[in-house]
């Protein structure tokens, strides 16, 4: 256990870091606030939704623009820039006018400003501390947002209630912005950085110290960059909806929406344990294998979502299901790009596999709304899900074997799956 020894209180400070960050707040305060804005500003499921899809697809697209910054100057200084813009951004909510313009804007200036607080930028320095425990430290960094999962939704209802900043959907933005400014903040500036050459890990570094690893366009012209790609795209297109709409999908079987938040700590929870297990399972077992099962349980899950009627036991195992494949997929990522990539350009490459996760989880909220409002409910969405969830567990079975030397080119084609 020497690596936790070393990198324990970087990765504790990581995991505070991600939990109040800019990847699992925005996702967390919606479902909370969709109800109250459609019944305040009258607006529809799909234009509410299509916040988040602003903010995703930005902050997505500039997530290569921030690992290649931590790449070249370090992450310590592009996560604390980060928290604190996100924070404040995120206040502003509170004073935002009542127009839709106002809506998208405010979430766009998010997306600009908070992709440095997320895994983008604390994984690469939990890759470089850890390397015969990484699935399990990258599990625990992650935790964070299921920590968020569990709380925010919380804070968000209380906030609503009139607990915190005045009363209404509103008092939400500025009550989580604390988060970041007033947490993670503090811990960052305290414990966070990246290893010095000599506290590195056997394997990372060649004998110059440069740290070993594909460029971003060599990684680009393999096969397997582009099959983590397509894998990550249709498991975040299915499961971002259903996890925005929960509280909604919920309601639609006949519960109230304080019900349908213990139904969202459910989903955080399952979150919370996908992330464990799987990192464990990753330390052990080659991580294709281990995500194939786990990838396609939420299939089930989509069609017990479905309908009206269901008991609230049946909606809990679904929301269990889903959350255990959204811990693993995070996990995919971080891990999946060091462990074939390297770590010399982590950071970019990264920031490009995190693109079809970021654009696919703000695009599948306003599709399920789409779908939300034309249909009356979420079904015709939940049966495409179930397809997205099977095509995404079973892609990374084509990988094969991790590479021995990251510094070398992967195969152009792949190669036999091993057993």
């Amino acid at each position: 256990m020497g690596e936790f020894r070393k990198g324990g209180p970087v990765l504790a400070a990581g995991m505070i870091g991600v939990a109040c960050g800019a990847s699992p707040i925005p996702f967390n305060v919606l479902p909370a606030v969709i109800g109250p804005v459609h019944a305040e500003l009258g607006w529809s499921f799909l234009e509410i939704n299509l916040g988040i899809t602003t903010f995703g697809v930005i902050a997505s697209l500039l997530s290569p623009v921030y690992g290649g910054a931590a790449d070249r100057w370090g992450v310590r200084p592009v996560a604390i820039a980060s928290l604190v813009a996100f924070g404040l951004a995120f206040a502003l909510f509170a004073v935002m006018p009542p127009t839709k313009l106002a809506w998208f804007g405010m979430w766009a200036l998010v997306g600009l400003v908070g992709i440095g607080s997320t895994p983008v930028t604390w994984s690469r320095a939990v890759n470089m501390w850890f390397v015969q425990n990484r699935g399990l430290a990258l599990g625990i960094l992650l935790l964070g947002t299921s920590l968020a999962g569990i709380v925010v939704p919380q804070l968000a209802r209380a906030a609503i209630d009139g607990a915190f900043f005045g009363s209404g959907w509103r008092a939400a933005f500025p009550t989580l912005a604390l988060l970041p400014l007033l947490v993670a903040l503090p811990l960052t500036l305290w414990l966070f950085r990246e290893p010095r050459p000599e506290e590195r890990p056997a394997g990372l570094s060649g004998a110059d110290g440069k740290l070993l690893g594909l460029s971003l366009g060599t990684a680009v012209r393999g096969y397997r960059f582009w099959v983590i790609w397509v894998s990550i795209a249709c498991v975040a297109l299915a499961f971002g909806g259903a996890f925005i709409n929960m509280v909604e999908i919920t309601r639609l079987h006949g519960f109230t929406a304080a019900q349908g938040a213990t139904v969202m700590s459910v989903l955080a929870l399952g979150i919370l344990v996908g992330r464990l297990v799987t990192g464990l399972l990753f330390d052990r077992f080659w991580a294709p294998a281990v995500l194939v099962p786990i990838l396609a349980a939420p299939a089930l899950s989509c069609v017990l979502l479905m309908g009206s009627g269901a008991p609230l036991g049946t909606l809990m195992a679904a929301a269990v299901l889903l959350g255990f494949a959204a811990g693993a997929e995070s996990d995919l990522i971080a891990y999946l790009a060091g462990r074939y990539f390297g770590m010399a350009h982590y950071g970019k490459i990264y920031g490009m596999l995190y693109m079809p996760f970021g654009i696919g989880s703000a695009i599948s909220p306003a599709i399920y709304g789409a779908v939300r409002d034309a249909t009356g409910n979420y079904d015709a969405m939940l049966s495409v899900a179930v397809g997205l969830f099977l095509v995404g567990a079973l892609l990374p079975l084509l990988l094969g074997r991790y590479p021995e030397a990251p510094a070398l080119a992967p195969p152009a084609l792949p190669p036999t799956v091993p057993a």
